[in-house]
């Protein structure tokens, strides 16, 4: 099952895969500990966590995304929508809108794509 939640550390990770995918695993060692200050055995841990979770998979020592990163985002923003306003747009749209007033050209954005989504 895939989890659309990553650590930050994990995240860290992800976004340095997706910026020089397809890398090798020890070419990713390497950045990480040029870019995170990572140690090898960190770099390793994380990678096996994020390979299992299904989104990204490592072949013959060579790491590479199974989804790229803007459908991880969408795929967890419709999780969140799922695990917190059952699934409904609107019901989250209403609960954002309790908290901070949506500007004019918020709401033209959204009934263009609404309108762009009809039929």
């Amino acid at each position: 099952m895939v989890t659309y939640n990553m650590t930050e550390a994990e995240t860290f990770l992800a976004e340095l895969i997706w910026e020089s995918e397809p890398i090798g695993s020890g070419d990713l060692v390497k950045l990480a500990a040029q870019r995170l200050g990572w140690k090898k055995s960190t770099t390793y841990t994380v990678q096996r966590k994020i390979c299992e979770n299904g989104i990204f998979q490592n072949k013959g020592a060579v790491v590479t995304s199974k989804m790229s990163r803007e459908e991880y985002i969408n795929r967890k923003g419709e999780q969140y929508l799922e695990e917190n306003y059952n699934g409904s747009l609107p019901n989250f749209v209403a609960a954002f809108m309790k908290r901070k007033k949506l500007s004019k050209k918020q709401i033209e954005e959204l009934v263009v794509l609404i309108d762009e989504y009809k039929d």
